[in-house]
């Protein structure tokens, strides 16, 4: 199987998400918890690296994950899952701010451009009213808790970096279990107790714990190992787009018509920065092979 066909299939399985949490007759807090815990035990199994390399810096990192976890499960619960799913993937204008902070990587003048139309992108979320829905009952506060994601996902992405900088990107997979794990810990006290369940809602908080993130990450490992992460990138957006179209089909559930304005901003930004991205690297490597080249001469 090729690594662009393990990419997409982590892109199809993160975008059923938000349907799927939509999809389960339990309080936000339960399906924060319970999917995290599952997820957590599915990652130590399917993923090696999960049971290696924990540590208090991969622990940092793993605190601001479960933060974008649960924000994620609870806004999804507020409001649609169009807006969430937008909402955070406005993590790039955020790591934006942070990298230079944090990580001392000057800013470019495309970055600032960048930066400027996610942020025009966000506008339509917060500046335009939305009617509440039986699956968004919410949406002024879901997009709060769906902004809140998009911030903590990119001081997630930021810690990431600071491990690779530091020669632990292999504690990149226990960040990620331990995220899971710590999500859980802090709504346990919210999520209990729990009356029973119906087998539908069990067998769903399985499909998202074991299979929406837990194979997804397989699927991703995997797929990075053969794939060039600006491409990985542009593959990944897939995610933005079917998440939306899962929550229509499955649940009947119409994003109002700025939220869709504003996420066509944020994902046409998110593919021409990538592709800038990409177009770069190709001519730094272009670059450092001619000059190479002439140094072997």
């Amino acid at each position: 199987m090729s690594g662009r066909l393990f990419v997409l299939l982590a892109a199809i399985l993160f975008s059923t998400g938000g349907a799927g949490i939509k999809a389960v007759d339990l309080s936000a807090w339960q399906i924060a918890g319970f999917r995290s815990g599952i997820a957590f035990l599915s990652l130590l199994v399917l993923l090696p690296g999960s049971r290696r390399g924990w540590s208090l810096a991969s622990a940092g990192v793993g605190l601001t994950y479960a933060g974008t976890l649960v924000c994620y499960a609870l806004a999804n619960r507020l409001t649609t899952a169009a807006n969430t799913i937008f909402l955070q993937s406005t993590a790039p204008l955020y790591v934006l701010l942070l990298a230079p902070w944090l990580l001392g990587e000057r800013l470019r003048r495309a970055d600032m451009v960048f930066g400027a139309v996610m942020a025009v992108g966000l506008m339509p979320f917060f500046l335009s009213s939305q009617a509440a829905s039986g699956t968004a009952p919410e949406p002024a506060a879901g997009n709060l808790l769906a902004a809140a994601a998009g911030v903590l996902w990119a001081v997630t992405v930021v810690g990431l970096r600071w491990l690779s900088r530091r020669k632990e990107a292999s504690r990149a997979g226990a960040a990620v279990a331990m995220g899971n794990l710590f999500a859980c810990l802090a709504c346990l006290p919210a999520a209990l107790p729990l009356e029973q369940p119906a087998a539908s809602d069990w067998l769903m908080l399985i499909y998202l714990g074991v299979v929406q993130i837990g194979v997804a990450y397989v699927f991703l490992t995997r797929g990075l190992e053969r794939v060039p992460a600006f491409e990985a990138s542009l593959l990944l957006l897939l995610e933005l787009v079917l998440n939306p179209l899962w929550a229509w089909w499955l649940h009947g559930e119409r994003p109002g018509l700025w939220p869709l304005v504003g996420g066509g901003v944020i994902v046409s930004a998110t593919a021409l920065k990538s592709v800038w991205e990409g177009r770069r690297e190709g001519l730094r490597r272009a670059s450092d092979l001619s000059s190479r080249n002439q140094v072997s001469r």
